[in-house]
């Protein structure tokens, strides 16, 4: 598969089997990842890969506080602006409202759309969870190489066949993420990933996610 079509294969997927992944396959897929920029060379990246009875029990310690605190604590960051505006607030509920009508969840079904949301916190089915941190000293610089090493993944998952889905609703389960995993305190937790073979048959995964056309987000000149 070249990079093209790993690009445009890429989705996030949200219905996965529940086929193991070879711990070999993760080790070399994340090898190759970390070969992502890093200005400074400081690769500020730490990922904890979870798989079998490990992400299970992650899992079950969510679903066990979420008894006492159904939609976990604050995050440590903000996920999105807090006054989120234009056009980004519209793509945000676009998206939105079209996962739900692909699942056939109104917006009248809160309970539907919350238990489908809930699912962020089961890998949504996948085998392997993969929960990444930085370190607290970090700046936007080194953000930015966090995500250049996880779109590494997510493209070399394709090449494996496989699928991926990143996500920042871990954030809000910090505190159990770094009591079980035990994250030093000096590492934010980021967000989760999962990881696995797509289930095709799941009506989710056919969600397409559009994108803006290239004059809404390219300035091109070629004269000074």
């Amino acid at each position: 598969m070249n990079v093209g079509d790993a690009i445009a294969s890429r989705r996030t997927i949200r219905a996965f089997k529940p086929d193991a992944v070879a711990r070999e396959t993760i080790e070399d897929i994340l090898t190759l990842a970390s070969r992502a920029p890093s200005g400074g060379n400081l690769q500020p990246w730490r990922v904890y890969v979870l798989l079998g009875e490990a992400r299970d029990e992650l899992v079950r310690r969510v679903a066990e506080r979420r008894k006492e605190t159904p939609m976990g604590e604050a995050p440590e960051y903000h996920v999105y602006p807090p006054a989120l505006g234009e056009p980004y607030r519209t793509r945000r509920f676009r998206i939105g409202e079209a996962l739900y009508e692909t699942l056939g969840i109104p917006r009248a079904d809160k309970a539907g759309r919350l238990a489908q949301f809930v699912r962020n916190w089961e890998f949504f089915g996948a085998p392997a969870g993969l929960i990444f941190t930085i370190d607290r000293q970090m700046q936007q610089g080194q953000w930015a190489d966090l995500g250049m090493f996880m779109e590494n993944i997510m493209l070399l998952a394709r090449e494996h066949g496989l699928h991926t889905c990143p996500q920042e609703a871990w954030a809000v389960w910090h505190g159990v993420i770094r009591d079980y995993l035990s994250v030093p305190q000096n590492e934010m937790i980021f967000c989760g990933m999962a990881l696995g073979y797509a289930d095709e048959t799941a009506p989710v995964n056919a969600l397409a996610s559009e994108r803006a056309k290239l004059a809404e987000f390219v300035t091109m000149r070629d004269r000074a």
